[in-house]
């Protein structure tokens, strides 16, 4: 047991001097590893927000917003049931949590009710119970019908709209170039950001605060936009205030034609004769399709941009566009035109978002954050040193090596794996320190009863990797699996403890398992001792 082949000693070796290597580029500056050759290591120890600073906010969903534009869903639905079954009806409008409007011939309530049941159809509410609810109730009385959204509906909606959420702002905050973001739900409609080393939140909350609901409409024909802005517009028509406040509001047509869920690409440009920053984009297959049909159709209208109820831009139509692909032209600057590239490849949100909690955690906290984690570390890391040779002599000296040589796989799996440190991360770093040396007594009280036992110090060595080999696995296997459940149903800090619990617990079965014995394998050849020091 004793026994090393040549390789495996190697391999050993090759794994440490690895570790090492990974963490010098962590002991420079950024400026100072990006001017290195191409073929050194060059990426950092990540430090999250606790360590690093960066910027903290805490996001809402805009209930009030959602109701409105499911309102206005439920509105058009109920509309196209009413022109489908050919039925008269006047008054048609939405109020509170409901629509409703009043039959000319209040005989048709029967059927118009059955024509308006798919609406109030019930659906999957995704709990884990696997339940349905509606989102929609229906009532009539003497002609008058009502359509209301139900709680259950909204709360539903709600929940959605955060899920949905997660992955377009964890899309949009990598587009602005950060490192290791956390996004993560916190209750039924709060969404929790963190960036570490971001500390320009205005720009942060630009890019976040905005829905970047795209759609494109055609002008209204129905109307002049004098007459709309006098009285109201024209049935089917509303007028779409502009983005900049020295441009005229657009009157256009309610219907989408094309939203920006058909987009594929944006990205910022030039405008090759005005040189002015654009935003090209391009179609998918579908969108670029009836792109191209409403350009051919509609020679001579002006086709309205409209951008989180904005108008961006408003063109006339010179010709069919085919190809689907277009461009994006307004009063934008460089970093505006980007932006609005981020959003749109990103992805619309589905609700709008209140900035309930803003945080910005200054660098110098996070320096007293890693001096204070750097100090546990030193006096949890000597005091376990010590403990172990006064207790188990040179080859507790051994254990401390492989201690050493843990700290630094550790550290360097980390990095490879890009993984933020945060300062629950730290707290699992120094518990593994205590951890790792709990192998290694294993190992040696294993040897001390076999020396009890009048085997040689040869043979009591080798018993004693050999048969605490099975309890060490044992144990570390059940730690592990604790550490997965912490991952899996942790979020934030207790993650970042969990990831560094988990590596810590694979490097300490190599460090225990085969450094260890390593060393000790050197000593016995070199020492061919009598006894077993212990």
């Amino acid at each position: 047991m004793l026994y090393f082949a040549r390789w495996k000693i190697t391999l050993i070796v090759l794994v440490i001097l690895a570790g090492i290597v990974v963490l010098i580029p962590s002991a420079f500056t950024r400026e100072q590893v990006a001017n290195w050759p191409s073929f050194l290591p060059k990426k950092q120890m990540v430090l999250g927000l606790d360590l690093r600073g960066g910027a903290h906010l805490l996001l809402q969903v805009q209930r009030s917003s959602l109701i409105r534009d499911r309102l206005q869903t439920l509105t058009d639905d109920v509309r196209q049931k009413l022109r489908d079954e050919h039925i008269g009806y006047q008054n048609l409008s939405s109020r509170g949590q409901a629509v409703q409007f009043t039959l000319r011939d209040p005989a048709d309530a029967e059927k118009v009710m059955t024509a308006l049941k798919p609406l109030a159809a019930p659906i999957q509410s995704g709990m884990l119970s696997g339940g349905t609810l509606s989102e929609v109730s229906l009532s009539q009385n003497n002609g008058q019908i009502s359509a209301n959204l139900t709680d259950d509906g909204i709360d539903h909606r709600v929940r959605s709209a955060v899920d949905q959420s997660l992955g377009v702002l964890g899309r949009r905050i990598n587009a602005l170039g950060t490192v290791e973001p956390s996004i993560q739900r916190e209750g039924s409609d709060r969404i929790m950001i963190e960036v570490p080393g971001l500390q320009d939140t205005a720009r942060l909350k630009e890019v976040l605060g905005q829905t970047a609901k795209m759609t494109f409409h055609l002008e209204c024909a129905d109307g002049s936009l004098q007459q709309a802005l006098q009285s109201r517009p024209p049935a089917g028509c509303e007028i779409a205030q502009p983005a900049e406040a020295n441009e005229q509001p657009v009157l256009i047509n309610s219907h989408v034609e094309l939203s920006g869920d058909d987009l594929v690409d944006a990205q910022p440009t030039f405008d090759s004769q005005s040189n002015q920053p654009i935003v090209s984009f391009r179609f998918n297959s579908r969108g670029a399709s009836i792109f191209g049909r409403l350009t051919q159709e509609n020679v001579g209208k002006r086709f309205a941009v409209i951008l989180d109820n904005k108008v961006i831009t408003a063109p006339v139509i010179r010709g069919a566009i085919v190809g689907g692909s277009g461009q994006i032209e307004g009063n934008f600057t460089v970093e505006s035109a980007q932006n609005l590239a981020v959003l749109l490849r990103a992805g619309a949100l589905p609700a709008n978002f209140d900035v309930v909690e803003e945080r910005t955690v200054g660098p110098s906290l996070g320096q007293d954050s890693i001096r204070a984690g750097q100090i546990a570390g030193i006096i949890g890391l000597v005091a376990v040193a010590i403990f172990m040779v006064a207790l188990y002599g040179i080859l507790g000296v051994f254990a401390d090596i492989a201690l050493l040589v843990n700290v630094i796989l550790i550290m360097g799996i980390l990095v490879l794996l890009q993984a933020t440190l945060t300062l629950p991360g730290i707290a699992g770093i120094v518990l593994t320190m205590g951890m790792a040396v709990d192998a290694n007594v294993l190992i040696y009280e294993r040897m001390r009863e076999e020396q009890k036992l009048g085997r040689s110090a040869i043979s009591a060595i080798e018993a004693g990797f050999s048969r605490a080999f099975a309890t060490i696995i044992d144990a570390h296997i059940t730690a592990l699996i604790a550490a997965f459940a912490l991952f899996a149903l942790g979020s934030g800090p207790i993650r970042g403890f969990a990831v560094t619990l988990a590596v810590g617990i694979f490097t300490t079965l190599f460090t225990a398992i085969l450094v260890t014995r390593l060393i000790v394998s050197i000593w016995v050849r070199s020492r061919r001792p009598k006894v077993v020091p212990i």
